[in-house]
């Protein structure tokens, strides 16, 4: 009934649609007009206008900065007021380091639905204040059961993958028409016919497991060419393969840090659109570990995350003087470049795309909420498959 009452109230041909000639679909317009509609009933959201900036992400980068806040954030180092800034304002704040924030500033993020992450001086994701949980019950419940399904596990994750290695494989071509004359082409080229072959392989999985199997080949295909993509400062960046806890290389460091910031992105999507981000298909329950944020992140990788890294590289918006090798071989980036690399990543956000299943215009910091709401569509049944996002 109050759903009737409040469909009536924003249109009423909509209100005739669904309860009168029942002839409601769900489709591209639906999806970016939830979107838009979930910031236009914010009533702690301010857009730009005139000298009002809406600041989406505030990151905070220092050993000794501490943030606190009543109505405004008070950023601090050691006793000097650094910047003050309106909660309103905020949509995320990120926090390297081991400094605090106070109590009153958790709890105004709260009530204000704004995220509020920690992470390590080096970008190591460490914990992650939210509030409480939102969404509807009966989509988790959705979600819950599918995830025991596991023809419905194997067939999310086939598009999750799928869009990895065409993703993938987009980056390796688009690296061959632009820059054929820096390449090894033919190397490339073999790589990219491999990655082809593999997108068969992948559709015609049969479980899970055997998907797994052929998604670690295809990175390694990918990952095996990938210094070919490095066109600049070849001395300090190269890369001979993918390494983690710790990276031992500066593009392994600065993938690690990007993958984080992105599936951050990914899991404050999953819970806004009401799907409980620990829950997944691919990557199965592990405590503590968000796994169908991990699931998530696999399309997006690449083309979001990968070209973002090769790209501060080759147009020298970092250097290597900013790294630092430690007694275990393990590579940190020091503030300066976290700071270079939270700028970077927050115009890299704003750039507007055309989404290749919408069809419509959108900001690439959007594609992680578009792809959770049309997942969380296909598991209400809107949709006949979730359409992963496949880069064109």
């Amino acid at each position: 009934m109050i759903s009737g009452i409040q469909h009536f109230k924003f249109c009423r041909r909509q209100w005739a649609l669904i309860h009168v000639e029942q002839q409601w679909a769900e489709n591209e317009h639906t999806v970016i007009g939830e979107l838009i509609h979930k910031k236009a009933h914010d009533p702690y959201l301010t857009e730009k206008r005139k000298d009002i900036l809406v600041v989406r992400d505030l990151p905070v980068s220092s050993r000794s900065m501490g943030v606190s806040g009543e109505c405004d954030i008070v950023v601090y180092d050691d006793k000097n007021e650094i910047g003050r800034l309106p909660l309103h304002n905020l949509e995320t704040i990120v926090s390297f380091g081991y400094r605090g924030t106070s109590p009153a500033l958790m709890g105004a993020c709260v009530d204000r639905n704004i995220s509020l992450c920690y992470l390590t001086p080096q970008g190591k994701f460490l914990a992650r204040v939210s509030g409480k949980v939102k969404g509807n019950v009966v989509l988790r419940q959705q979600q819950f059961q599918s995830s025991n399904e596991s023809i419905k596990c194997l067939e999310i994750a086939k598009n999750c993958i799928l869009g990895k290695v065409y993703n993938s494989r987009w980056v390796l071509e688009r690296a061959i028409r632009d820059h054929s004359m820096q390449i090894d082409v033919d190397k490339v080229k073999k790589a990219s016919i491999k990655l082809k072959e593999f997108l068969e392989y992948i559709k015609n999985s049969q479980s899970v497991k055997q998907l797994r199997g052929y998604e670690g080949e295809a990175a390694s295909i990918y990952f095996g060419v990938f210094d070919e993509l490095i066109l600049q400062q070849k001395k300090d960046f190269f890369f001979q393969g993918r390494n983690r806890h710790p990276p031992l290389d500066n593009v392994n460091a600065m993938l690690s840090f990007t993958y984080t910031l992105l599936t951050t992105q990914i899991t404050s999507a999953l819970e806004v659109v009401g799907l409980d981000p620990y829950v997944g298909y691919m990557h199965t329950e592990r405590p503590g570990r968000a796994s169908l944020s991990l699931d998530l992140i696999e399309e997006l990788r690449a083309v979001m995350a990968d070209r973002f890294v090769l790209s501060l590289i080759n147009k020298k918006i970092v250097n290597g003087k900013n790294f630092t090798k430690k007694e275990n071989g393990a590579v940190l980036m020091d503030t300066d470049i976290r700071k270079k690399l939270l700028s970077e990543w927050q115009n890299k956000k704003k750039e507007i795309i055309t989404h290749p299943y919408l069809n419509e215009k959108v900001e690439w910091g959007m594609v992680p909420f578009v792809q959770a709401m049309l997942l969380a569509r296909y598991l209400r049944g809107d949709l006949d498959e979730y359409p992963v996002f496949l880069w064109k």
